[in-house]
């Protein structure tokens, strides 16, 4: 799977995230659910570019893509 384009000229969809889930989430995950917020937020912005984890391949390549831009957010 190579990078996903995207045209600059379109709405690209919506992300919503549950708290309630988030809260859960972070406490299975012992860390804090502001940091699973931006966890979520960021997987559901590179489901939104069109990066996929169906298969194998693109699975690795997206969680590739979301480790480095947590990094970014130093997470």
């Amino acid at each position: 799977m190579k990078s996903p384009e995207v045209d600059g000229n379109k709405p690209l969809g919506d992300i919503i995230i549950s708290t309630e889930t988030a809260q859960r989430q972070s406490n299975v995950l012992n860390h804090s659910v502001e940091k699973e917020i931006i966890i979520l937020l960021i997987h559901g912005l590179l489901h939104l570019i069109g990066y996929d984890h169906e298969r194998e391949r693109d699975n690795k390549i997206t969680r590739k893509k979301e480790e480095e831009l947590l990094k970014t957010f130093d997470l």
